[in-house]
């Protein structure tokens, strides 16, 4: 009969997730996590089988935390700034998550076009969120967001690595002015086509 769990899936996860937030992603050891818990790290493994089921169940949280404020943003207003300002506010309020899901170096390079689906699930949502809000057909969308994503992640990688702080206000102006800029050369290749 296998021993009972001292600590719960979830318990374990949350403690993964709090070393991550406060530490970086290499402080999560087993050691670490155990001590976190108050305890050996033994309990740890008669819930999960190693140190990477662990680490993997810990990105799926920090993901689907992101996911929550990729939610947030699409029920503002104008959805593509307000996701654009969800994402620069979880580098804020989550910098040590933000770098490992964003700053993170990939095993394989993607070119743009790939990079977006590969790291936000909510990619199609926030697309068609784009040509709904501003009225331009997918090509447009596509190219809207490419721009104003690079954009966006330089902002939000500054804010990560607290090279620089920026007021709520000032990363609106420069969202918004960015996006405008952008559109409108958008809409003029359209109206070209």
């Amino acid at each position: 009969m296998p021993p009972k769990a001292k600590f719960t899936k979830t318990e374990i996860i949350e403690a993964a997730l709090n070393i991550v937030r406060t530490d970086g992603y290499e402080a999560l050891t087993s050691r670490a996590l155990g001590i976190y818990l108050g305890s050996s790290a033994r309990p740890i493994f008669t819930v999960f089988k190693n140190m990477e089921e662990v680490q993997q169940a810990m990105i799926e949280a920090a993901r689907a935390l992101y996911k929550e404020y990729v939610h947030k943003g699409l029920t503002a207003a104008h959805p593509f700034k307000g996701v654009g300002t969800q994402y620069i506010l979880f580098s804020v309020n989550e910098s040590k998550l933000f770098q490992l899901l964003f700053m993170t170096e990939q095993k394989q390079i993607p070119d743009l076009s790939g990079v977006l689906p590969l790291i936000d699930e909510s990619y199609e949502q926030i697309l068609l969120s784009i040509q709904d809000d501003y009225k331009i057909c997918m090509s447009s969308a596509k190219k809207l967001y490419h721009h104003l994503w690079i954009y966006t992640h330089g902002i939000a990688s500054l804010c990560a690595t607290k090279m620089c702080r920026f007021t709520d206000e000032e990363i609106s102006t420069m969202i918004s002015e960015v996006c405008m800029s952008i559109l409108k050369k958008v809409k003029e290749e359209e109206n070209h086509d």
